[in-house]
């Protein structure tokens, strides 16, 4: 159990990157479970196959993305507490926040369950496809309770420091994914939905980890009282409400995606749910930045070292650019393995060849926009961050690929996009940064009084 805030001392460079390196190991993992499951159908040689695992993950980032919103507002509301040297209230938080998403995960499964059907036909899923997409996320939506405690259990860890605990959750999840993945596909022959137990499982296993080293090692969770947990409701929800917008933006663009390339045919929905399934495996460091930043900024956030939060800032595009290159280079050079990996032919194979050799390098500047993004969440302005969210989703992404698939193709679809996060980071990057200038020239007693960023006085 922490006695002390981690990130209020050291340098902030080396924080970020083994928050991140630890934290994009997790997420690639989670992400990886499909990249997997996608890998193994592929091997079937049906691409409706690998076009419903597509169509059903589209869905079902709609799912995580809800989990990683709650395991932000957790991260926030803990790391300031303990930056504060509060840690009877970081508990509190920690058990509040876990049945938070618990009651949330469960009424979203309830809701979502019945109307998948018309949720894939909506996307553009159609005949077979939309038959093997059915079962497959039949199956796996039931695992979303399980994605939430474990997100949520990493947030918590994050945020009192322990960035290699954080990810054995999802380390652990996809080893078992992997290990289960060829018996139920090949041996037992359930090819889709052998995919999706083999995952379920993998999700399930996920939460005994996150039990393990929340509860047993860290000690992190406090007794449940139900009128602390009503009046964290509104604690957590004024982070994790604005939040979820702006995690369901993301899905939200691959949903305006995946609707638009629908009309091109199953070579390019396959080209493309390749690519989305390649993107957080590949990129997990950049994807974690926002998971990474948030617990530094927060703990001096409770500790008011605003230099240190200036520094974090510089630090993390430092991380970012590295990463991204390194990254770029590697993605260049493997680009026919991961064609001749996927079976990829024709159109397929020329779109994941574009995306590695033009378009990659695109994540940079959407970095920026993570590192914006974690400002404004957990430095109290968790709106603005929505809003630049759902604008790169809508005003970045719809207009984009319509103009430049009718001028280039396809592969329109994927320069729309990165068009898109090429502005929409420079601009969210730059309001970060002037927005923390403004706290630093706040004296100490606005601070405490300013109702903009104290969510107790917000929620009371």
């Amino acid at each position: 159990m922490p006695t002390r805030a981690k990130f209020t001392q050291g340098s902030t460079l080396k924080h970020v990157v083994v928050m991140s390196a630890t934290g994009a190991l997790g997420l690639m993992c989670m992400f990886l479970v499909d990249l997997v499951d996608m890998w193994f159908l592929s091997m079937l040689g049906k691409k409706e196959a690998v076009a419903a695992v597509g169509f059903a993950s589209t869905i079902l980032f709609f799912t995580i993305s809800i989990s990683i919103a709650v395991s932000i507002a957790a991260t926030a509301l803990i790391s300031r507490a303990v930056g504060a040297g509060d840690m009877a209230l970081a508990k509190r938080r920690s058990v509040n926040s876990l049945a938070y998403g618990v009651v949330l995960s469960s009424a979203l499964v309830w809701f979502i369950y019945p109307n998948i059907p018309n949720l894939l036909l909506y996307i553009g899923a159609g005949s077979k496809t939309l038959d093997l997409s059915i079962e497959y996320l039949q199956i796996l939506i039931l695992g979303m309770p399980a994605v939430m405690i474990a997100m949520i259990g990493s947030g918590i860890m994050r945020a009192i420091g322990d960035a290699r605990r954080a990810m054995y959750a999802t380390l652990i999840g996809g080893l078992v994914n992997a290990l289960l993945d060829p018996i139920f596909i090949f041996a037992f022959g359930l090819e889709v939905q052998g995919a999706a137990i083999a995952s379920l499982i993998a999700r399930i296993s996920m939460v005994g980890v996150t039990y393990y080293c929340v509860i047993h090692l860290h000690k992190m969770l406090a007794q449940f009282d139900l009128l602390d947990f009503y009046h964290d409701i509104k604690v957590i929800s004024l982070i994790a409400v604005p939040a979820m917008l702006t995690n369901l933006s993301s899905p939200l663009a691959n949903l305006i995606v995946m609707e638009h390339t629908a009309a091109f045919g199953d070579e390019v929905v396959a080209g493309i749910a390749i690519i989305g399934r390649i993107i957080p495996v590949v990129f997990g460091g950049l994807f974690a930045l926002s998971g990474a930043v948030g617990p530094i900024l927060g703990q001096n956030f409770g500790a008011k070292s605003f230099d240190r939060m200036k520094s974090t800032l510089t630090s993390a595009v430092i991380y970012s650019f590295c990463y991204c290159l390194v990254m770029c280079l590697l993605l260049y050079l493997s680009q026919s393995w991961l064609i001749e990996t996927f079976n990829a032919t024709g159109t397929t194979a020329d779109l994941i060849q574009f995306f590695a050799t033009v378009i990659s390098f695109s994540f940079f500047f959407q970095s920026l926009l993570f590192i914006a993004l974690a400002t404004f969440n957990n430095l109290g302005r968790p709106y603005v961050g929505t809003g630049l969210n759902f604008a790169r989703a809508t005003l970045g992404t719809w207009p984009l690929i319509i103009v430049f698939s009718w001028i280039m193709g396809a592969e329109g679809i994927l320069f729309g996009q990165a068009v898109g996060s090429i502005i929409f980071g420079c601009v969210g990057f730059v309001m970060a940064k002037k927005y923390i200038s403004e706290l630093e020239h706040k004296d100490e007693e606005t601070l405490k009084i300013d109702s903009s960023i104290n969510y107790d006085e917000m929620a009371s």
